[in-house]
């Protein structure tokens, strides 16, 4: 069972033996905070020495459930056993080249991978980088070049990255534009299908949405000067919003009948997150592009833009690249989480976990009014709180104390919205179902502190 917890000695349990954090991790705080620019934050400043499975272990001797998965990406688990033998061997042949230089097999092969699990069967090719941000910046050159156009039309709660450009793209302020500016021109925001504060109601979102975006672009854009419209198919940051049904579809056709490359961004919803190897694949969409990265390789540091092999060729040789991108050890990686992703099923380990907390956060919302929604896919699930039902007011106090509380209790968890009012679930999928219960338990308890 070493695929399920890192290594056969790290127990899968919640053990709470200090403070959290413990005195150990506040020495190391002192270290980092005389050392680490003051700009680079963290959710709960405990230092790890070993996760797995569904925990993780700091240096203090405390043992915690995760919720997080350093932000979607340890989705195969921390130190999965193919992870750690494929880039352990890669290691000791060789760490880098340069595929701009010398290329290598494993590069190739990812792109292979690639190819087979997006979307649609129409001839495809890919590219590596390291980040999601540079994959969707590197998707808008793409889509400039094959389109010959510069626009760019981004939604409202959108997150695409912290570069000039992806900040640009990115709809919320703090942190993560504020003080940062001036941004990259030719972006322009429109609506997004937020149904759980649609003014009309969720049951006519979808399609008001999506005639309102249509609207903006053809009027203050002119369809025949975007290049790509860029969407994550489940919102990440923006909240965990999932676009009302016939959104997606809409806004697709609308970008296909114009000519306009349409970009899914799958960095925090691919790779068996949501149930689906990728969530456009929900309401059947297949984008001309897809950008890919958090879950891709098990914690190493890699990402892609995969699409129709057309576009993706329209860039000149030599206009892609970076001295790092798809190194040959985080392609090794990438190679084994594939391969646990497949043998351990993971997209039906991720429609469990789905069953599991969506029955147990509707039970805590008849209890508590404090939880406004309940929303997500698969092992991307978050709860919206507000102050009132019936007026919607965010209540980001609460979704403040409530991540405090659970930290305290030994369980990570994350908050995220546009209002800074919800609190999204990424566990591993591989952890335990008696560690995912656990981990439920304690937000009820601190739901019922609240």
């Amino acid at each position: 069972m070493t695929e399920l917890t890192g290594g056969p000695s790290l127990p899968q349990e919640r053990r709470v033996v200090t403070a959290i954090p413990g005195p150990k991790s506040l020495e190391l705080q002192a270290r980092r905070t005389a050392a680490v620019a003051a700009g680079v934050g963290s959710t709960l400043p405990v230092f790890t020495t070993r996760a797995g499975g569904g925990v993780i272990e700091d240096v203090d001797g405390n043992s915690l459930i995760d919720f997080g998965s350093g932000i979607a990406v340890t989705s195969v688990g921390n130190s999965a056993e193919a992870v750690v033998r494929r880039a352990t061997a890669q290691l000791a042949d060789f760490t880098h080249t340069c595929f701009m230089v010398t290329p290598y097999e494993g590069y190739v092969a990812v792109c292979e991978q690639l190819a087979e699990l997006t979307p649609g069967d129409h001839a495809k090719k890919s590219a590596l980088f390291n980040s999601g941000a540079e994959a969707v910046e590197n998707a808008v050159k793409i889509a400039r070049a094959y389109t010959r156009r510069q626009a760019v039309v981004v939604f409202d709660h959108g997150y695409h990255g912290r570069t000039n450009l992806t900040m640009a793209l990115t709809a919320k302020n703090m942190p993560y534009k504020h003080g940062f500016g001036p941004f990259a021109p030719e972006v322009y925001r429109v609506p997004v299908a937020y149904g759980y504060r649609w003014p009309t109601g969720p049951e006519n979102c979808g399609p008001e949405a999506a005639a309102q975006a249509i609207d903006q672009i053809t009027k203050q854009v002119g369809a025949e000067n975007v290049a790509a419209i860029v969407i994550e198919p489940v919102l990440g940051e923006g909240g965990f919003i999932e676009p009302a049904k016939g959104f997606l579809p809409r806004i697709a056709q609308f970008a296909q009948d114009n000519g306009i490359v349409f970009v899914a961004d799958e960095i925090q919803s691919g790779f068996c997150r949501t149930g689906q190897w990728f969530a456009c694949e929900d309401e059947g969409i297949v984008p001309d592009l897809i950008t890919t990265a958090k879950g891709i390789a098990g914690g190493l540091p890699l990402a892609a833009v995969t699409g129709r092999a057309e576009i993706m060729d329209a860039a000149h040789p030599g206009g892609l690249g970076g001295t790092y991108g798809g190194n040959p050890v985080a392609c090794a990686a990438a190679l084994g989480a594939i391969e646990t992703m497949r043998e351990l099923d993971l997209n039906a380990k991720a429609r469990r976990i789905e069953e599991v907390m969506k029955g147990r956060l509707a039970a805590m919302q008849e209890k508590f009014p404090v939880i406004g929604d309940i929303r997500g896919r698969g092992a991307m699930i978050a709860i919206e709180l507000v102050k009132d039902p019936a007026t919607k007011e965010p209540d980001a106090g609460a979704a403040g104390a409530l991540a405090k509380a659970c930290h305290a209790a030994g369980l990570l968890v994350l908050t995220c919205g546009t209002y800074g009012n919800v609190l999204r679930f990424l566990p591993p999928l591989v952890i335990g179902e008696d560690l995912l219960n656990e981990g439920l338990d304690i937000i009820e308890t601190a739901l019922a502190a609240l």
